[in-house]
């Protein structure tokens, strides 16, 4: 009689271990703004609108004085200013918290001249707003505030990048060219070597150059004292 094959009986799905779900990530946090006017009617409501936009109130001030006192002790993400306040003015309190660090700003006010506005594009503020402020315009006037400041600071970035390569470059052939001096060697030779020096001692081209152009000094200064 032929065994009847004894098939095994399916695992309970309860019997697997159930995979963990990720952890949802947590929302962004909402951006701080910095307040300054002397008017409370203003300041109240900014400190209302802006939390309905998803801004966060980082502080409220009533003069330019108190502004960059409460920006270097707790710093925002943004400045909201008037341009005429008691004790120091919006664009000096401006300037003062950016040269702490870039911080931008949008200025508040009740006119625009021409000085001012040349003035404001040196230190810090990305938009103007009208008084009396309208709520359709606050959103808008943040969010390209924002948005110029973060090109910029890009810009500014890639630009202090490209300042540094080119620097580098100038050292590294400044090296090549001691190494060409000293061993007496062709210049594709002598950048050969600083490369396989490089990469030997896992160290990046330019500071194997740095330390070639240490003892090229150091050289330079025997030579002067014999």
């Amino acid at each position: 009689m032929t065994p009847t094959a004894v098939k095994p009986a399916p695992t309970p799905a309860a019997a697997w271990p159930n995979p963990t779900p990720a952890a949802p990530k947590p929302p962004p946090a909402p951006l701080r703004v910095a307040v300054a006017d002397d008017d409370r009617d203003v300041r109240d409501f900014l400190e209302k609108f802006l939390p309905r936009l998803g801004y966060a109130v980082n502080s409220v001030a009533k003069t330019g004085k108190e502004l960059v006192e409460q920006c270097r002790a707790n710093r925002p993400d943004l400045i909201i200013a008037d341009l005429k306040m008691p004790e120091m003015s919006g664009l000096d309190a401006i300037e003062a918290v950016n040269a702490d660090g870039p911080v931008p700003a949008v200025l508040l006010t009740g006119h625009t001249d021409a000085a001012s506005v040349e003035r404001a594009e040196h230190v810090g503020v990305m938009a103007y707003l009208v008084k009396p402020v309208a709520e359709d315009a606050l959103g808008p006037a943040l969010a390209l505030a924002r948005r110029q400041f973060d090109v910029i600071q890009s810009l500014r970035a890639e630009s202090a990048d490209l300042r540094r390569s080119l620097e580098d470059r100038k050292l590294v052939e400044r090296a090549k060219g001691a190494v060409v001096r000293r061993v007496g060697l062709s210049e594709d030779e002598a950048y050969r070597r600083l490369r396989r020096m490089a990469t030997d001692s896992n160290r990046k081209l330019i500071d194997v150059a740095k330390q070639v152009m240490a003892a090229e000094d150091a050289f330079r200064e025997v030579e002067r004292l014999g």
